[in-house]
This record gives C-alpha cells, sequence and structure tokens, in this order.
C-alpha cells in the first residue's frame, strides 16, 4: 500500500480524539473548506451516498455533517480493503460570520457542497490610524 500523509494525519487524529473522549467510527471524508468575501465553502468527499444518507446540521457556530455508508458485501475474505465503510461524523467550527438561514447544500457526483453565506454587513472594514 502507497503512503497517504492526507489518511494517516487523519488516522492520528482519530487516535488523538478518542484519547480525549470524542472519538468517532467508520471512515473520514476528505474536506475542503474557503472563505470568500460574501460566504464560506464546504466540500466533502462523500462518493457512494445519496441525499438522504447525509445529514446536516448547524447550531452554536458548528456545522455537523454525519452520515454512514454500508459496508461493502464480501462473500469470502478481502485481499484488499481501502474504500471506509460505516458512520462518519464531521464538525467545522464557525464564528458568528454565518447566515444560518442561508446555508444550502448540493450533492452532485459524491461531491457534497455546503455554502454558508455570511450576513450582510460581515465584511471586513478598514480602521484609519488617527
Amino acid at each position: 500500500m502507497s503512503w497517504d500523509p492526507a489518511r494517516d494525519l487523519l488516522t492520528m487524529q482519530e487516535q488523538l480524539d478518542s484519547l480525549f473522549g470524542r472519538a468517532t467510527t467508520g471512515w473520514v471524508p476528505a474536506a475542503d473548506l474557503c472563505e470568500l468575501t460574501d460566504r464560506f465553502i464546504l466540500t466533502l468527499e462523500v462518493p457512494g451516498l445519496a441525499r438522504q444518507d447525509v445529514q446536516i446540521e448547524f447550531a452554536n457556530e458548528q456545522l455537523v455533517v454525519r452520515g454512514e455508508r454500508p459496508g461493502a458485501d464480501c462473500p469470502q475474505r478481502y485481499h484488499q480493503l481501502e474504500r471506509g465503510h460505516g458512520a462518519f461524523s464531521r464538525v467545522f467550527t464557525f464564528g458568528p460570520d454565518v447566515d444560518r438561514e442561508a446555508i444550502a447544500a448540493d450533492l452532485v457526483d459524491g461531491l457534497l457542497t455546503i455554502t454558508l453565506p455570511k450576513p450582510a454587513g460581515a465584511n471586513a472594514r478598514r480602521i484609519d490610524v488617527r
């Protein structure tokens, strides 16, 4: 098996989480989080999942994405098993700069895209020094 630094980091994160009682089971989908001037865009790789397999909640400035991918059905034994199965949960913390009523999500071709708009007037402003 080739070395995958991202997978190794996620494994270490899971081990640290288990030390502090925050263990997650299953797999951890890869995610990208981008901030633009008017919104955040979060994308997660969730191949094989349908819309009804994913739950998204936003509370206390945290976005929680949960889901579950059923286990593979191998009648004998695996020779190689790299795709994650089971439940997953990812938590992303934001400040008060999210318009919670305007959050939108879309799932296309295994890529879950969540758009979190910033409230009007939340843009940074320049402050002159006197």
